[in-house]
Order: C-alpha cells, then sequence, then structure tokens
C-alpha cells in the first residue's frame, strides 16, 4: 500500500486528479488559506453550488464539481480547531481523511489530492497532525481499495518533510 501514497510539495489547484481536497470552513463558502486558493481557481460556480449545500461539520465531507479547477471535483472537508487537544481534534481530524475517501470511493474517484488540514490558521500541531493523517489514509485504504492514489500535496518544505517522515 506504500505506492498508493504519495507526498509531493506544490499546489493543490494544478493537480489533475479526480478529487482535490479542500479545508474548508463549517459555511463552505470561502476563506483563506487553500480554501480561498480552490475558490479562487475553481471560479465563482463554486460558491453558487457550495451555497446550495448547507455547510458541513467538522470531520465530515462534502463533494462538488471542479469547474475550472484541473481536477474533476472537489472534496469539501471541515477540520478541527486546535484547542489544545482535549476537544476530540485528533478524531475530528482523522474524520476528514476517512470521510473524504469515502466519499471519492462512493462516487467511483480513484485519484485524491490532500492539503495538510487543519495545520494552518486552525493551529493543529504540524507533527502530530502528519501522524493522523498518513494513519488514516492508509487504514481508509484498507477500507475502499479501489481508491488508486491518494496524494499529500505540500505547500511548504517544512510540511513535505514532516509528512515525507511520516509516510516512511
Amino acid at each position: 500500500m506504500p505506492n498508493k501514497i504519495d507526498v509531493q510539495q506544490g499546489d493543490i489547484t494544478r493537480y489533475d486528479t479526480d478529487a482535490i481536497v479542500n479545508a474548508a470552513n463549517n459555511s463552505l463558502l470561502g476563506g483563506g488559506g487553500v480554501d480561498g486558493a480552490i475558490h479562487r481557481g475553481a471560479g465563482k460556480e463554486l460558491l453558487a453550488c457550495t451555497r446550495q449545500l448547507g455547510g458541513c461539520k467538522t470531520g465530515m465531507a462534502k463533494l462538488t464539481p471542479g469547474f475550472m479547477l484541473p481536477a474533476k471535483y472537489i472534496i469539501h472537508t471541515v477540520g478541527p480547531i486546535w484547542r489544545g487537544g482535549s476537544h476530540n481534534e485528533d478524531e475530528l481530524l482523522r474524520s476528514c481523511y476517512t470521510e473524504s475517501i469515502r466519499v471519492a470511493a462512493s462516487h467511483g474517484l480513484k485519484t485524491i489530492a490532500f492539503p495538510s488540514i487543519s495545520t494552518g490558521a486552525y493551529g493543529f500541531p504540524l507533527d502530530r497532525a502528519a501522524k493522523i493523517a498518513i494513519a488514516a489514509i492508509r487504514d481508509a485504504l484498507e477500507q475502499h481499495p479501489d481508491i488508486e492514489k491518494v496524494i499529500m500535496v505540500c505547500f511548504d518544505q517544512g510540511t513535505y518533510e514532516q509528512y515525507r517522515k511520516n509516510l516512511g
């Protein structure tokens, strides 16, 4: 299974995968960081589409078309805001990855690109998040063997190195 998971440094909005994952906020109406970049890249149709979804709970995931992005679809997931680790943050973060893969598999998607969820403005410690993400992805791939490739797309070198270390 290690060959099904890759870690790369780059811009997730440029990935031509079946789906890219958006580290969204609960409203799904756009924001900063990855969320803002995805909304800008997809175009105004994405906002019109997400307005109809009624938001998204933390740890859950919803699917939209990719619109003007190279990816066919966007899976929007809402990561937890770090509050010291005693508010189910680990479980909620894990759920972001497993639910996103479940949504992809349920729609017959084979390739997915993830950002590092919750490690930016939401303050989740990067080392902890990387361990959770890689473990969750490995477990989800066992449950959904039709998924062919998961790429962790890291925006900067430090994030890339942390995910590479945890990939092993």
